[in-house]
């Protein structure tokens, strides 16, 4: 038997290894969403085929706020672990029917409404995973490294999508474009479904954190953020940032549609934004739990929000995969430090009775509603507008709403409250 630290470090890595496998399986499917449109809505009209594709991509949120309400109250009730477990199983069979279901040459309409069948049944399996997950990762991690541990769940996810990312460039350098639509994305799924044993392994000996006492840290001077203020403004918070990560996520079929680059070039793209995500995840939670939540909440949204437009002007004239990759670089950059900072400010700002339901609807909600007809949004945007550069106002728009809402948000982090409290009434050096 280990070290208490050497127990948490191991639950934490548990933990994160099953997100990103569930989230791999989950978001793969945007990376081929043009290959997945031809294999299920053949259209002569190729933004037709693609429409349908997505919106399919689009119906795995519709579930997700179930899923975050039903497996989020169960793991409240009977813990976070049986729950990861049971939204993993959901998961694999979800993404096996749905990479082996026959095209819509073969089994006619059918075919979409399996697929659409199946990416309901992932969206109610990832609604509560995500949530529960991060809620786990507060819990059982050191509670001084609260903002490192929360912003794994980040970076689990940028790991699954730049392994998506990468297989899909495999793929596309080594499959023809008819062979990448007949069956090199249904490769891609099934390498998720292939792993998932592993993950559940991995998970069962993960150790139950739902009746552990909440660590106790006395704050400065001031409380921290209520429930209500928790839950308001962090789904607006967490809309923005959905938003973003979708927008991102659609750059392998912006680069492809829009500056018809090649399926490598794009999914270059992809890799190269998701990598320098993973570093600044990370470097956004070791210094949130340094400084404080709202420092790193704040100044990483202004210079996101800012850099946007000039980033997307840039790229549209110059049109190359170089400028392509270094506004991937630049932006994704930016928006990943909010990963860590902005799940920790929201859970720890939760009461442990209720935290893992809350939690997943407050994550669920705004994918649902923004993250889940992102793509779909943009591309019926850049159809009737015929101006490319409107993905970027759009993104602008919104990202100055997340703005706003952090500007309220008080300081969460236990033993910073104080420091937070102090410095708005205009302490200077210690404090009394």
């Amino acid at each position: 038997m280990g070290s208490e630290a050497e127990v948490r470090r191991r639950a934490v890595l548990a933990a994160t290894a099953g997100a990103a496998l569930e989230f791999y399986d989950f978001v793969t499917f945007s990376f081929f969403a043009i290959q997945i449109g031809d294999s299920f809505f053949p259209s002569n009209d190729r933004y037709v085929s693609l429409m349908g594709s997505l919106a399919t991509f689009g119906a795995g949120f519709l579930s997700r706020p179930i899923g975050a309400h039903i497996l989020g109250g169960y793991a409240d009730r009977v813990g976070r672990r049986p729950v990861m477990l049971l939204s993993m199983v959901i998961m694999g069979v979800a993404i096996g029917v749905l990479a082996l279901t026959p095209s819509y040459a073969v089994i006619g309409i059918a075919a979409p409404v399996i697929a659409v069948a199946a990416r309901l049944a992932q969206g109610f399996a990832l609604g509560g995973e995500i949530g529960i997950s991060t809620v786990y990762l507060l819990e059982a991690g050191d509670p001084k490294r609260r903002g490192f541990n929360t912003s794994l769940q980040g970076v689990a996810q940028l790991v699954a999508a730049t392994f998506g990312a990468l297989v899909g460039l495999g793929l596309s350098s080594v499959l023809s474009a008819g062979q990448l639509s007949h069956f090199g994305w249904r490769i891609a799924l099934l390498i998720g479904v292939s792993v998932a044993p592993l993950a559940l392994v991995l998970r069962r000996s993960l150790p139950e954190t739902k009746d552990e006492p909440e660590p106790f840290v006395a704050d400065d001077r001031a409380a921290g953020p209520s429930p209500r203020q928790a839950i308001v403004f962090g789904v607006l918070i967490m809309g923005a940032q959905t938003i973003a990560n979708y927008v991102f996520n659609y750059t392998a079929t912006f680069g492809q549609t829009q500056l018809h680059m090649s399926v490598q070039a794009a999914m270059a793209g992809q890799v190269a934004a998701n990598g320098i995500g993973i570093v600044t995840s990370l470097l956004g939670g070791w210094l949130c739990d340094r400084y404080g939540r709202r420092p790193l909440l704040l100044w990483p949204q202004l210079a996101f929000a800012a850099l946007i437009l000039p980033c997307f002007t840039w790229l549209l004239t110059a049109r190359t995969v170089f400028a392509l990759i270094s506004v991937n670089l630049v932006l994704n950059g930016v928006a990943n430090l909010l990963n860590g900072p902005t799940q920790a400010a929201i859970a720890e700002s939760l009461p442990r009775r209720g935290r893992s339901r809350a939690f997943a609807l407050i994550y669920a909600l705004p994918v649902t509603l923004l993250g889940g007809t992102t793509q779909l949004f943009v591309t019926w945007l850049l159809k009737v507008s015929g101006a490319p550069i409107s993905l970027a106002w759009y993104l602008t728009v919104v990202q100055l709403i997340g703005l706003a809402a952090i500007l309220a948000f008080p300081e969460s982090a236990p033993g910073k409250r104080g420091v937070a409290e102090n410095r708005r009434q205009g302490w200077r050096g210690s404090p009394p």
